[in-house]
């Protein structure tokens, strides 16, 4: 049978809805690409974004690392200003040696006094160190026309005042563009795909320029040198006594003949070492007038000031005569000084002769160094803050920021159980990345 007229009907109406679920479809599947496209630019901005913070992360860090070898360079520096110091004194000393050393040969030739008697006096070793100095005949003059000693006193000098001094201003002053350029090579590693010129960090916030300040030689360096110095014996106090054990007089029984060795190298107050080496032999006399005295044979001497004109001892005279062979030791003391010929303990003919005969090697004393600035405090620190815009080929251009320091940090304790304040003597620096340096107000 023929289909009757409403069953056609709605067969018509079925096909004529046919098809638009695929239109509601297709738009669910655009709305459902355009959902997946954001979300993947979202992606790809957040792994630039990653990716750009990781970077400057490690550029920072690399910079602070830069900061923590300058310091540590630096700590190096004056630690080996202070050994060069250190040489110089013991070069002055071996000087001060060497001229005592040429003037004891001369008194030796002489046999003023003897060898015999200094020996059989204060004993075969005495009688031997004094025959040894024959070996130092004319180690004066080298002394005095700077010989290989004053040589190498002026080659730790230049090092010290000259290329130490501009070293360390050059680290200081190109520290800034050092960090930089080792930031960008970070950065360039990190980026191979663009152009280094597109890779410069904006630096802000930097602490570097207020952490160091150029010290003139203060209190604390003297303190610090003569610290350094003092476990050296050889730098030391060089005087000792030998005493004769036969009685001479008996005005005065307890007295015996001495053979008096006195010198010393010390620090003077303008920031150079100065030397000076004497040995007399005191023999005890007496006679009517004055009683006991001891009458002073210069065997040795060298004085080697700081600076020309210093005085080796107050005990000296700048009038005393070469020899006493036109009048008596004891009428000259007593008309001619106020030297103690009893009761002394110097040897104040030997000091007149050494004044007589100084020589000084040309010094600028302690240089100026680098140290932590006043007012930085226990917990001083460089920090700063780096930023960096990278302009994306799709998309708004991505902005990071990282932040930085270097302090110091000793890697164990004192002995003392002190707490050691941030200084440019030890090479503690170290660099760690500061996260709350980066953020800013309101963050």
């Amino acid at each position: 049978m023929p289909p009757r007229g409403s069953d056609v009907a709605g067969v018509g109406a079925v096909r004529a809805q046919q098809g638009q679920v695929l239109v509601l479809g297709m738009l669910l599947v655009a709305v459902l690409g355009l959902a997946w496209l954001r979300y993947f630019a979202t992606g790809q901005t957040v792994a630039a974004k990653t990716r750009l913070l990781h970077g400057l992360d490690a550029a920072t860090y690399s910079g602070a690392l830069v900061q923590a070898r300058t310091l540590n360079l630096l700590s190096y520096l004056n630690r080996a200003q202070l050994a060069h110091q250190l040489a110089m004194a013991h070069l002055l000393t071996l000087g001060s040696w060497a001229h005592f050393g040429g003037t004891q040969a001369g008194r030796l030739a002489q046999g003023n006094p003897p060898a015999y008697l200094i020996g059989m006096l204060f004993g075969a070793g005495q009688g031997r160190a004094y025959l040894s100095a024959a070996a130092a005949v004319g180690l004066q003059a080298q002394v005095r026309t700077q010989g290989p000693l004053g040589q190498a006193f002026a080659a730790h000098e230049s090092f010290v005042h000259d290329y130490a001094r501009e070293l360390s201003a050059a680290l200081v002053r190109e520290l800034p563009q050092t960090r930089l350029a080792a930031m960008q090579a970070v950065l360039a590693a990190h980026y191979p795909e663009r152009a280094a010129d597109t890779l410069r960090p904006v630096v802000s916030s930097d602490g570097w320029p207020a952490l160091l300040q150029r010290h003139a030689p203060d209190a604390a360096l003297f303190a610090l040198v003569r610290k350094v110095a003092a476990p050296y014996a050889f730098l030391g106090p060089r005087d000792s006594t030998a005493r004769n054990p036969w009685s001479v007089s008996p005005r005065c029984p307890s007295l015996r003949h001495e053979l008096r060795r006195r010198g010393a190298t010390a620090l003077d107050a303008s920031g150079r070492w100065q030397a000076g080496d004497t040995v007399s032999y005191h023999a005890l006399r007496s006679n009517p007038w004055i009683g006991c005295y001891y009458r002073e044979y210069a065997m040795g001497w060298a004085w080697m000031p700081a600076q020309a004109g210093q005085e080796i001892s107050p005990d000296y005279s700048p009038d005393a005569p070469a020899d006493f062979s036109a009048q008596d030791f004891w009428r000259w003391v007593q008309a001619s000084t106020s030297w103690d010929l009893l009761g002394g303990q110097s040897n104040p003919l030997a000091n007149s002769y050494a004044m007589f005969e100084q020589f000084s090697w040309p010094s600028r004393g302690l240089a100026a160094y680098f140290d932590v600035a006043p007012g930085q405090g226990a917990q001083a620190a460089a920090g700063f803050v780096a930023e960096l815009t990278l302009d994306m080929p799709e998309g708004p251009s991505l902005h990071a920021r990282s932040a930085a320091e270097t302090l110091f940090s000793r890697p164990e304790r004192r002995a003392d159980g002190q707490r050691e304040a941030a200084n440019l003597f030890h090479p503690y620096w170290q660099a760690r990345l500061a996260a709350p340096l980066a953020r800013l107000p309101g963050d």
